[in-house]
């Protein structure tokens, strides 16, 4: 039975929306940021010819360059000053949380409350700087003889000069989105980071549609299109119930003196059954990007000089989008990282201790060491659900799409990230829209108690 709070929330007249002047000034700041993104994806590396580039990214079509350039709007395949996205960024959050788990000193300074988040987040800034450096030199210098072992030449002038320039420029980028995505989270609607990901998959949706309606005009599959249509339906559909699925713990208080009497005190935690969200698949993804990178231009960099350069060659191999090696340490990421970051996010032994001061208990759970025992137990069973159900939405539809004949890029990933995004940041925009109803309630109570 759906909550009061839930009722009021969906009872919410849309025609409230032009009076909720804060709500408008953050969806405008929000599609603001999100337009400079798009435009910067459009501002090529200097010293790269986009004609070249453009032959170049279409002979090397396919390959897990560019699956990843999906998720950066086309910004890769073009070379653009954000190539490299907010990858670099997850990637070193990654680093971070992970150091933060088996450091001692780090995990003191989690502790440390306000300032110790800004420390670590600091930590990860600088993190964010090296892996963009790193990555963006090996993109620069495989890009100068990768186009060269295609029979194209993208740098107008290779050497050092235009390596520099590269990495100072994908530098600025990165850094530059990492902060238009924290100003989202501050002053927008929803995670900035997670929409500017959305951003660049949705802004490939119309490209990705017309290929496939094309492809499938050319070929007669007419069948072939309404399967992938509906298989794409009851993905979306699938997607909203597993996100919106809830283990809920009954939690019981102490009786207290009441009006009607002497009454228990009763209420609900609620454990999502993927409390992860999409940030499994992101970061499964982005540790992928990292080798992928390096391994993906130092191929053709050093092809067939000594045995480190057939070692990266068979890499290449091993791990092209959609062969079985990528697809199994993607789907080993995503149930590490399900069970990682739920750990991050919900700390079992915490939120007993927080029942234990309050007065609370689970009814026929002992306080203390055994609420605690019984919050992992049921945390791990619901994780394991959780992680299963990201893999599969993740793997699966990927794996189907990419034997069809009609071709189709956006894959569980993509859909999996945007309709988790896009539920969020509605759920954000109710939460305004109510916050504002209550706030106008409140203040006509005021005026009729004064007119009193």
């Amino acid at each position: 039975m759906a909550s009061a709070s839930d009722q009021l929330a969906s009872s919410i007249n849309l025609a409230k929306f032009a009076q909720a002047t804060d709500l408008k000034k953050r969806l405008w700041f929000t599609l603001g940021a999100l337009i400079v993104f798009r435009m910067l994806s459009y501002v090529p590396l200097p010293g790269v010819d986009p004609t070249q580039l453009n032959l170049l990214a279409q002979q090397t079509a396919g390959g897990v360059l560019d699956f990843f350039n999906n998720f950066t709007g086309g910004a890769l395949n073009r070379m653009s000053i954000v190539a490299l996205g907010v990858m670099p960024y997850i990637t070193a959050s990654i680093v971070v949380q992970l150091a933060t788990s088996l450091s001692p000193q780090l995990n003191a300074i989690k502790k440390e409350g306000e300032s110790g988040r800004k420390r670590l987040n600091q930590y990860t800034r600088y993190g964010t700087v090296a892996l963009t450096a790193v990555q963006g030199y090996f993109i620069a210098a495989g890009l100068e003889t990768f186009g060269a072992s295609q029979g194209l030449q993208p740098v107008v002038e290779p050497g050092m000069i235009f390596r520099i320039g590269a990495v100072v420029s994908l530098v600025g980028g990165t850094m530059f989105l990492m902060w238009i995505g924290e100003q989202i989270t501050n002053r927008g609607i929803g995670n900035g980071i997670s929409l500017i990901i959305m951003a660049g998959i949705v802004a490939r949706l119309p490209i990705t549609l017309a290929q496939l309606f094309e492809g499938g005009r050319t070929r007669g599959e007419w069948f072939t299109l309404v399967a992938i249509a509906v298989g794409v339906a009851v993905l979306v559909l699938f997607i909203c119930f597993m996100e919106r699925a809830q283990r809920r713990i009954l939690i019981q208080y102490p009786k207290r003196q009441t009006a009607r009497g002497v009454q228990a005190e009763r209420s609900h935690l609620p454990l999502k059954l993927n409390t992860a969200g999409v940030i499994p698949p992101i970061f499964a993804s982005s540790l992928l990007l990292l080798p992928l990178t390096v391994t993906q231009f130092a191929g053709n960099m050093t092809a067939g000089e000594n045995w480190w350069s057939d070692l990266v060659i068979n890499l290449n191999t091993w791990l092209r989008h959609g062969s079985p090696v990528y697809m199994t340490l993607y789907g080993l990421g995503i149930v590490f990282f399900s069970f990682f970051y739920t750990a991050v996010v919900f700390n079992p032994e915490e939120t007993a201790e927080n029942l234990k001061r309050y007065g609370g208990f689970i009814p026929g759970i002992r306080p203390g060491k055994n609420t605690e025992l019984y919050f992992d137990y049921v945390l791990t069973r619901i994780t394991v659900i959780g992680a299963a159900y990201l893999t599969v939405i993740c793997l699966v539809p990927e794996a189907v799409f990419s034997s069809m004949s009609v071709p189709f890029l956006m894959g569980g990933t993509s859909l999996l990230i945007v309709v988790n995004v896009t539920m969020d940041t509605v759920t954000q925009i109710q939460s305004h829209l109510l916050a504002h109803q209550y706030g106008d309630l409140i203040k006509k109570a005021k005026l009729k108690g004064r007119a009193r």
